[in-house]
């Protein structure tokens, strides 16, 4: 029993989660200051007010804080849009895509790249190659 406990700590799959986990972490933290102590001042500069919080309106006295809200989106909207343009797109650009499928050289349609035959209208081809 505490073989197989040792076997599933050690674990190859098990190790490179926690690996990406605090990388993940250590990541989250670079971009959360990016944006903070970047970002958000430029769009302060712009817009003339940084933090939203005090934004509020009272329906039979309960107190709606939706400035808390936009902060959190706003917040949301930079993060997604930081880690999109610092890290999916230059990693796009260095890793080429695998090409799985073609367009069929009688009707268009996309078929596997191994396809010989088109599903859509029978075409045969010999080659599997684009």
């Amino acid at each position: 029993m505490l073989k197989d406990f040792k076997d599933f700590l050690f674990r190859g799959n098990l190790i490179e989660l926690a690996v990406a986990i605090v990388i993940g972490l250590a990541f989250a933290a670079v971009v959360t200051a990016l944006v903070e102590d970047l970002i958000t001042p430029l769009i302060a500069a712009i817009i003339g007010q940084p933090d939203f919080s005090d934004l509020t309106f009272t329906v039979n006295d309960s107190v709606f804080r939706y400035g808390d809200f936009l902060n959190a989106l706003i917040t949301f909207v930079l993060v997604a849009a930081a880690i999109y343009f610092l890290v999916v797109v230059p990693i796009k650009r260095l890793v080429p895509g695998k090409q799985e499928t073609r367009p069929c050289p009688d009707c268009l349609s996309e078929i596997p790249v191994g396809a010989r035959r088109c599903a859509f209208c029978g075409e045969v081809s010999m080659t599997s190659s684009p």
